[in-house]
């Protein structure tokens, strides 16, 4: 079945399907429509929605369902994440599965409802406190806001780590068809070790303090070997890349950017490309610096240079030291969208 949806609805379905049970919200423009959606379907369909009266109560609302092993999730935009990013070292600190989609808008502070994907670090480096991770996948489509929602909740299961879909104020606020599934997925069996009030998880336990400092060191141990093991799920994708001279690298909305960028590129003789990471945590490295090596580099993002600090370091830690101190940059803030023509004219001017 394919429906016309926009984006932000089409992550409420992808939680569905994914056998999400419960939703912890308070709206933001610009991703508002996700609690309207979660408000109206999930009831339908016999899930439980609840508007907190922020999103620090919603956040750790979900700490209590996770812990009970319910699949849950909460969506918001820059301020609620960063009121929410106690919350989500608390859920990681305990490793319980959790989504949480953060539809970037422009700041800092209030700044405006307009895109920017300037959440960057802490979506992706863990904004609160303690040596923790998120799995981090960024949707380009209204199709991968569906499509990435049911795989966050496949990871954050998987991992026992919170998720973060990472989208933006354009991506949100688009129409396109989603094309629907056949079947929901299960909801997975946490009772070995989720404390869900029935015999069989009496001696369950969930927790995120140990007050022995070789414990917490033991476990923190744990967890960075998970997040290395994290490694395997990592998610990139290339498109025109085995001749390009040049290659942009960009994810999101600036990928969509830069991918029709490249077609008009092409076009008029320039030798173009892109890598686009789909996980930005984990970040597929290994693919980036296959692709990268030999080649004239352009990230593309709506911030201050974060995304491209990331890429020049995965670079390097990957033997492509000299592209990438090469890298070139273009971006805007604010809530200004980089153009095709932009990417087109810089690409030139590099290519040259």
């Amino acid at each position: 079945m394919t429906k016309f949806a926009k984006s932000n609805e089409a992550v409420v379905m992808g939680a569905l399907y994914a056998g999400c049970e419960l939703y912890f919200g308070y709206p933001i423009t610009p991703a508002s429509e996700i609690a309207h959606g979660a408000a109206k379907w999930f009831p339908m369909l016999g899930r439980t929605f609840v508007q907190a009266e922020c999103e620090t109560a919603s956040i750790n609302m979900m700490f209590g369902a996770a812990g009970a092993g319910k699949l849950c999730m909460t969506a918001t935009s820059g301020p609620g994440f960063s009121l929410m990013q106690e919350g989500i070292s608390y859920l990681a600190g305990a490793e319980l599965p959790a989504v949480i989609v953060d539809v970037n808008r422009a700041g800092p502070g209030l700044g405006n409802v307009y895109p920017e994907q300037s959440d960057y670090n802490p979506a992706v480096k863990g904004g609160g406190h303690g040596s923790y991770q998120t799995f981090t996948l960024a949707p380009a489509s209204a199709q991968e806001m569906f499509d990435l929602t049911v795989k966050a909740f496949e990871m954050a299961a998987k991992w026992r780590t919170p998720a973060v879909v990472f989208a933006d104020g354009l991506q949100g606020q688009m129409m396109e068809s989603v094309t629907l599934p056949g079947e929901e997925k299960t909801p997975p069996d946490f009772s070995e070790w989720a404390a869900q009030g029935i015999p069989e998880t009496r001696g369950n336990l969930v927790k995120s303090i140990f007050l022995d400092a070789a414990a917490q060191e033991e476990f923190n141990r744990h967890l960075q070997e998970k997040y290395a093991r994290m490694k395997s799920d990592a998610i990139g994708e290339a498109y025109m890349a085995d001749d390009a001279e040049v290659l942009f690298v960009a994810f999101g909305i600036s990928s969509r950017i830069a991918r029709t960028a490249v077609e008009e590129l092409r076009r008029d003789g320039v030798k173009a490309g892109l890598f686009r990471p789909v996980t930005l945590n984990p970040f597929p490295a290994v693919e980036l610096a296959k692709a990268a090596k030999g080649r004239k580099l352009i990230a593309i993002s709506l911030d201050a240079g974060q995304f491209a600090d990331d890429v020049r370091m995965h670079l390097v830690k990957c033997g492509v030291a000299e592209e990438a101190a090469a890298l070139s940059t273009l971006g805007h803030m604010g809530g200004i969208v980089v153009t095709v023509d932009e990417a087109v004219a810089k690409a030139k001017e590099v290519a040259a």
